[in-house]
């Protein structure tokens, strides 16, 4: 060969989107394209970009095989670049191409320096190199698969072991749980975050100890949505109740929290739980009112099966449906990242509890977007969540659990909003 190497510049059609977008999936037969074509995998590096994308190379001692995917275009574009003549990248091609079930292929080869060209340089390079290896003397292999949420001008990238633990389409949403290095294992829906291991405790604790703390005796609560598990789980912690009704319309949440996610999962069989596969929207609108003392709407972002749960309609059939001392807590946004819904559940709400009985408080969850996350507290009748709170109870309640997050100070620092949040809310 008189060059340095061979560079091939692919491009696939028509293949199959679900493939292009599976980020697991390209990370290992990228590899296996390499290695098919007798290279030596040094690292990978992959992103998948929510809600649709991938990125990824494949560093290999003969140089590189590179990756980005339009999965909404059935498109792949592709460089395949090796140095020397022992690995032959036309083997690498064919072996993704049938990978991607693409139907057609272009490439073009180039023939990257040229040796007529090259005049070698003096360079004595033997002390320069520091190659770690493995065992056996060959080059040591890392990978780097990373989980990417993003939006037109934000993005979470978390890396992970890179295999999913957990994958399915069900009739709602895309459900996976990834095994994160940072923050254990993670369930997301449709590419969206929605919990992890090490920091659920915040979102939990904070969405169920307020109300059940600040109302003056809840024996009945209903939890919309919270398939993972975390919300009843702090809920149950309370003695007073007698039931606890989840209504979660995806089973595949409840059947991938159980298996991959236990430590959040774990009061999923509490004999004081009645759990439903169901539509929260069906059962709220079919139940009787003053029913519940707490309500609960443990909701995802609003988009596909949780866009219902945004709307006036259904929170009015929770008003209904609340005792006369009831209170509603929902998760409300960030507002930092989705300023328009922020506001819009805030009115929302006072148009039908009055605007004195809505509360806004904030935590602080590392995996949500922006970090800051709202949760709103609306009283249906006296109930405040400053005012009314039984200190004997929450001292014994806290004094016989160990919480992560919540205590007596976090309750009352909470509901202080910073000012551009007031500004928001027009407070």
């Amino acid at each position: 060969m008189n060059a340095l190497g061979r560079h091939i510049i692919v491009e696939f059609y028509d293949c199959k989107p679900e493939l292009l977008n599976d980020v697991v999936y390209i990370e290992n037969n990228m590899v296996g394209a390499a290695e098919k074509a007798g290279a030596t995998v040094i690292n990978s590096t992959f992103h998948h970009f929510a809600p649709i994308g991938v990125s990824g190379v494949v560093v290999i001692q003969e140089s590189h095989l590179a990756i980005h995917t339009w999965p909404e275009y059935g498109y792949a574009a592709v460089d395949l670049f090796t140095c020397g003549e022992t690995v032959n990248p036309w083997v690498s091609y064919n072996f993704l191409k049938e990978a991607f079930k693409a139907e057609h292929g272009s490439a073009v080869e180039m023939r990257r320096g040229e040796t007529s060209l090259l005049i070698r340089k003096d360079y004595d390079v033997s002390q320069l190199r520091h190659q770690r290896t493995d065992a056996d003397g060959s080059p040591l292999r890392t990978k780097d698969i990373w989980f990417t949420e993003r939006n037109d001008n934000i993005a979470l990238s978390l890396k992970h072991a890179g295999d999913k633990l957990y994958e399915k389409k069900s009739p709602f949403q895309k459900v996976e749980i990834y095994d994160t290095y940072a923050y254990g294992n993670m369930l997301t829906l449709d590419g969206m975050v929605m919990t992890t291991e090490k920091d659920e405790y915040v979102y939990h604790e904070m969405i169920s100890h307020i109300p059940s703390l600040t109302h003056p005796n809840p024996k009945r609560a209903l939890v919309i949505g919270g398939g993972d598990g975390g919300t009843v789980r702090e809920l149950l912690r309370h003695s007073s109740y007698d039931e606890v009704v989840m209504v979660e319309i995806d089973e595949a949440v409840v059947e991938a929290s159980k298996e991959f996610l236990p430590s959040i999962a774990s009061a999923l069989d509490h004999p004081k739980l009645s759990l439903r596969i169901d539509d929260g929207i069906k059962y709220v609108k079919e139940t009787k009112g003053e029913a519940f003392d707490i309500v609960i709407v443990d909701s995802t972002d609003p988009v596909g099966p949780g866009e219902g749960l945004f709307t006036e309609t259904f929170y009015r059939d929770v008003h209904r449906i609340l005792k006369k001392d009831g209170i509603m807590v929902t998760q409300s946004e960030s507002p930092r990242f989705n300023v328009k819904v922020f506001k819009e559940i805030f009115d929302c709400y006072g148009s039908i509890y009055g605007k004195e009985n809505v509360h806004t408080y904030l935590a602080h969850i590392p995996t949500y977007p922006t970090g800051m996350w709202s949760f709103s507290y609306c009283s249906k009748g006296q109930a405040n969540p400053l005012t009314t709170i039984d200190e004997d109870r929450r001292t014994e309640f806290l004094a016989n659990n160990k919480l992560s997050y919540y205590n007596k100070e976090v309750h009352t620092a909470a509901f202080a909003l910073p000012n551009f949040v007031k500004d928001i809310l027009g407070k």
